[in-house]
């Protein structure tokens, strides 16, 4: 069982930035941020392959989120600029031992989630 360690989430104000943090108990392939707003579906935002360091976003957070990862520390960061009110959700921290991309269902281990608030 591979265990998830979410940090980061909290109350910010349009336009600024938040970096989450998620800290996995053994290495996996690719790992993964989604997230979910009150009355919407989990929506893939972004994931990041171990191997060739390949990452992939949703549409909605291009050119405003970046995905990292530290091997060394099996962690993966969301470094979240330019917040919009439409950005507030839970968002979940996954990994699997496989390649994977953005379907929630490609991914086998899931964190418990950080709150992320953005106020206009």
């Amino acid at each position: 069982q591979v265990q998830l360690v979410e940090s980061g989430g909290g109350l910010v104000q349009a336009g600024g930035s938040l970096r989450l943090s998620c800290a996995a108990s053994v290495s996996q392939s690719t790992m993964g941020w989604f997230r979910q707003a009150p009355g919407k579906d989990r929506e893939f935002v972004a994931s990041i392959w171990r191997i060739g360091g390949f990452m992939y976003y949703g549409d909605s957070v291009k050119g405003r989120f970046t995905i990292s990862r530290d091997s060394a520390k099996n962690t993966v960061y969301l470094q979240m600029n330019s917040l919009k009110p439409e950005d507030t959700a839970v968002y979940f921290c996954a990994t699997t031992p496989r390649i994977a991309n953005r379907r929630s269902d490609e991914y086998d281990y899931w964190g418990q989630g950080t709150q992320v608030t953005v106020s206009s």
